[in-house]
């Protein structure tokens, strides 16, 4: 055999799992079709973040004087603010290249597919084909934003994610189509920099997955923001036939036709299982998932497959988690099982998103007794000092047993706050732990602290 270990796919779970395969002494190779860091790093994750900090900073600017400063206001450059974004997403590729090195990784530039157990053919730029030969495969090929039949995207007028974050010139205005994570955050982004925003969405929250009075709180605040938010809506057909686009949107009262230049759709993800050998192979998928045991292990001995492919959230945080768990159980060691239920999900609009756990519905669902706590921003100090009031804490215990069920967070900063709760879970923490465990003051996580207060009537600043 050429290597132990075979990556396909570079992203946050192909790399991370290359890493950790050589630092298990592993000879390993990672297969990349594009550019090294994948969708994450290169078309997710880290650009668009790049992106939302250029919309803070112009934020920062318009309402300077509310911290008495006196400024000329900002104007928006935004051929340098893609530019900016790129930069740093470039950055964080070389970073990558870096670590392959690093750990003595062969980095095999084409695209890879599984050709039988224990050998990947990859198509190089050339037009050639190599086949190389390994122990162990790990499927890691992610996702792309995914189409719908009345929504097809020309790349130009109804565009994707990527073509969201690269266009030659800002729009006067966008509808967003679905308001998870990827819609909301680029609403708030162009509608941040003067665009104007309309997000259509088909449930009758935006922030589905979130708990719903996180939903409703961030629906306040987005509308306060300017952002125009169809809820119970659907797009029925956009016509792009004139200068712009003339989007058919059905609502519980009728049809509406709404204008814009162009238009985003945020509907989710598609894995990327096609063409890679599954079928050839015997691999077993389902509703567009590899199927896999806990360990991330197929049907077929020695094939592997990670991240967005597999059941789970599709998140990068996720995808580098059951690459570590993959790559330990391969070299023999005795990792333990991702527990699903104890993943943070962020977004990063402003207020941010954060949280983990149980909802308040899937809690009682489940049958537990609740106890839960809030506490509002409005009565932090460091909030109010920040200039950040909008927003609050959610805690969500167990009243039999005080487990820590969930939390759910709106707030300036909350994404960084939400590992103390993962962290509090993993530990089996209860409430009365959280309680007694001492927050600095003044600062947002204190939050925390009083929402667990607040659930046992302890809570000093409400």
């Amino acid at each position: 055999m050429d290597y132990d270990l075979i990556v396909i796919g570079s992203g946050p779970g192909g790399y991370v799992a290359a890493i950790r395969a050589s630092q298990l002494g592993l000879k390993t190779a990672i297969v990349e079709k594009e550019s090294l860091g994948g969708i994450c790093l290169n078309w997710g994750c880290i650009p668009t973040k790049a992106l939302l900090k250029s919309a803070q900073v112009f934020e920062y600017l318009n309402h300077a004087a509310d911290y008495g400063i006196k400024t000329n206001g900002g104007e928006v450059d935004f051929e340098a603010v893609v530019k900016r974004s790129r930069g740093v997403a470039d950055g964080m590729s070389k970073g990558v290249q870096f670590l392959m090195k690093k750990n003595k990784i062969d980095v095999i530039i084409g695209y890879g597919s599984l050709k039988s157990k224990g050998t990947v053919s990859v198509k190089i730029a050339d037009g050639t084909t190599k086949d190389f030969t390994a122990k162990n495969i790990i499927l890691a090929t992610g996702g792309r934003s995914r189409e719908l039949p009345n929504l097809k995207q020309d790349g130009k007028k109804v565009i994707g994610y990527r073509q969201a974050m690269v266009l030659p010139k800002q729009p006067k205005s966008m509808v967003v189509v679905g308001s998870g994570a990827i819609g909301i955050e680029f609403a708030y982004f162009y509608n941040a920099i003067g665009t104007q925003v309309t997000v259509v969405e088909f449930l009758d929250n935006i922030v589905p997955l979130e708990d719903e009075e996180i939903s409703k709180g961030l629906l306040r605040i987005l509308k306060k923001q300017g952002i125009n938010i169809m809820t119970g809506s659907t797009v029925e057909s956009v016509d792009t036939n004139g200068e712009g686009c003339r989007v058919n949107v059905k609502t519980a009262t009728g049809n509406q036709v709404l204008e814009a230049d162009i238009v985003l759709s945020a509907i989710g993800i598609s894995t990327n299982i096609e063409g890679i050998g599954l079928e050839e192979n015997g691999v077993k998928t389902d509703k567009g998932k590899v199927l896999v045991d806990d360990f991330y292990q197929t049907n077929v001995e020695g094939v592997y497959a990670i991240g967005d492919i597999v059941k789970g959230q599709a998140l990068a945080h996720v995808a580098s988690a059951e690459g570590i768990i993959c790559v330990e159980k391969i070299a023999g060691q005795n990792p333990e099982p991702l527990n699903y239920n104890n993943i943070p999900g962020c977004t990063y609009c402003m207020p941010e998103v954060a949280s983990v756990g149980y909802t308040e519905k899937a809690a009682k669902e489940a049958g537990y007794e609740l106890k839960i706590g809030k506490f509002p921003f409005s009565a932090s100090g460091k909030a109010s000092a920040a200039g950040a009031k909008d927003g609050f804490v959610k805690v969500i215990f167990d009243a039999k047993y005080g487990e820590f069920l969930g939390a759910h967070m709106l707030g300036h900063n909350v994404t960084e706050m939400i590992a103390e709760v993962v962290t509090a879970r993993k530990l089996e923490t209860t409430g009365h732990e959280i309680i007694k465990s001492v927050h600095p003051h003044p600062t947002m996580s204190e939050a925390v602290m009083e929402a667990a207060a607040d659930a046992y009537g302890e809570v000093i600043h409400l």
